[in-house]
């Protein structure tokens, strides 16, 4: 069986087992748009994007992704929850029942690359059974010179068959799922995809891919997180779950855009992963997200949303089909995106969390063991206040801010960080509570926008380097007691409520769950990391 990749560059899709009956070449997106229109698998809003439905998955699945366990896999990846095993006969067999149900059909081929640093370049070939989906492809990932496009060698392969649904637990599927599966093989460099449109499957299906090539060979961190970069060169990054104003808190009009979700740091260079964005888009304003607004519009794509009434204008409050409504455009459809997108080695790095509990400063500096971790601990707060009788927020943990993508296990990531910040030391990681202040949800307030915004341009703007620190009495990490156009009360989160008594007994609770999440990373952390650990009484 022969390997994807350079030394089988597959210049046709014969050489894949593919015999299809149309194969497009790297349409422009025009005509992938108008091919989508033609064949009634999407319709256009009143801004020009292109609006199409997944089906019946409207989010990625990540207890049916797996990866082929082999001699290249088998003592480097971290297996179990979320990295499910699959044999490489598994995989041969279900790639052969994919090729067979592609032949004869029509099929969309893109090349596309990832990492805008070229010393980390991964060339792709895309297989697609819609046209929309190589749009989306277009918009997401890097795009070649069409000069460029005649000479490139594909590293990796992606296939995506949406209408083959494998019969559940056949070839290594989920015996409990829905026949859908993304199997990815290191050795064959394929993303074999099937049973799901959802197109972030092929997004994050590479992401994985180069969280697991770059540090294992090349010692680069890769990160979860967006970036830009100010008018005198120095870069800022921002992790972040789901909630917590990644995306808000780097847009910012006087700082240009690296990317707004995966990027690479190596020596000298961070680097995006991507060409473009993918927006969560409920509840989506011209007001509050201008630049995300205005970026909708011809050659972008939207996914599972609902128009108005008797309109094709996008009715963004709408989650009936889903609450993970979705935008996906180049990032030159952002004013001030920076192309090629990578700068230098960071200056600022913010860990974002949405602190439910109001128990966590809503800025504080780190050391580098509180660093490595807090970046290993992934936390941030969601509030369960759908559920009649809930009144306690829901703590999240997930490893350096997206666990599901690690191949490798959560410690190799944080090492690389450690070693990132010894090589430069002037560089300052802030944690950063966009949560609740002066009691948990539900007591305290919601922490304002204007402020968190203030603190984080005064880190950026080295206001914050020779004003006076306190060390939090659980957390220990270091709290400023003064920053520009920011009340000096709301700083020390104690102050802030009401009854001292109850902050120090839900701090202390708060620092338990920190202490058992991190249980399980424990055996595998060195004692510095572990010396970071929050204080239990």
């Amino acid at each position: 069986m022969q390997e994807f990749g350079k030394k089988n560059p597959a210049a046709n899709l014969a050489d894949l087992g593919l015999n299809v009956a149309i194969a497009h070449w790297n349409l422009a997106p025009e005509e992938l748009v108008k091919k989508t229109l033609e064949l009634g698998q999407g319709e256009l809003n009143d801004s020009g994007a292109l609006c199409v439905s997944t089906g019946k998955f409207t989010g990625r699945s990540p207890k049916d992704k797996f990866t082929v366990k082999d001699a290249i896999t088998e003592n480097s990846v971290s297996w179990g929850e979320p990295n499910f095993a699959m044999s490489p006969d598994d995989f041969d067999g279900l790639y052969k029942e994919v090729c067979s149900y592609l032949n004869g059909k029509e099929v969309w081929v893109r090349d596309a690359y990832a990492c805008a640093d070229p010393k980390f370049r991964l060339n792709i070939r895309v297989v697609n059974e819609a046209p929309w989906a190589n749009l989306f492809c277009n918009d997401l990932f890097l795009r070649p010179s069409a000069q460029e496009i005649q000479t490139q060698n594909p590293d990796w392969l992606i296939l995506q068959a949406p209408g083959y649904v494998a019969t559940p637990g056949a070839f290594g599927t989920r015996a409990d799922g829905k026949g859908n599966f993304t199997a990815v093989n290191f050795t064959r460099k394929i993303i074999l995809i099937g049973g799901s449109a959802y197109t972030g499957e092929m997004k994050k299906g590479i992401f994985g891919v180069l969280n697991f090539v770059l540090p294992h060979d090349h010692k680069v961190l890769s990160m979860h997180c967006s970036a830009n970069e100010g008018k005198n060169g120095d870069v800022a990054l921002f992790f972040g779950l789901s909630g917590t104003g990644k995306t808000t808190l780097s847009a910012d009009t006087n700082r240009a855009l690296i990317g707004d979700d995966e990027h690479g740091w190596a020596d000298g260079s961070v680097f995006n992963f991507e060409g473009g964005c993918y927006a969560k888009v409920i509840d989506l304003s011209e007001e509050k997200e201008p630049q995300i607004y205005a970026a909708i519009k011809p050659n972008a794509l939207l996914e599972n949303i609902i128009f108005k009434a008797g309109t094709k204008s996008v009715d963004y409050a709408d989650g009936s089909i889903t609450e993970n409504t979705r935008a996906a455009y180049p990032i030159y459809h952002i004013p001030n995106a920076k192309e090629p997108s990578f700068g230098g080695d960071p200056k600022n790095i913010f860990f974002l969390t949405c602190d439910a509990f109001g128990i966590l400063p809503p800025i504080s500096k780190l050391t580098k063991a509180q660093a490595m971790y807090h970046f290993i601990s992934g936390y941030t707060a969601k509030v369960a206040g759908t559920e009649v009788g809930v009144t306690e927020p829901q703590t999240t943990f997930s490893a350096c801010f997206g666990r599901v993508f690690l191949p490798l296990h959560p410690t190799k990531y944080a090492e690389l960080l450690g070693k990132k910040l010894e090589q430069h030391s002037d560089v300052n990681v802030w944690l950063i509570n966009t949560g609740w202040s002066g009691g948990a949800y539900g007591t305290g307030k919601r922490m304002s926008l204007k402020y968190t915004r203030a603190m984080i341009t005064a880190a950026m703007n080295g206001e914050l380097n020779d004003v006076t620190y306190n060390s939090h009495s659980v957390f220990s990490v270091l709290v400023p007691q003064s920053c520009p156009n920011v009340p000096a009360e709301i700083l020390n989160p104690r102050d802030t409520w009401s009854d001292k008594v109850a902050y120090d007994k839900k701090a202390t609770e708060l620092a338990g769950l920190f202490v058992k999440n991190f249980a399980k990373y424990a055996d595998q952390a060195n004692a510095e990391i572990l010396s970071a650990a929050p204080k239990v009484s």
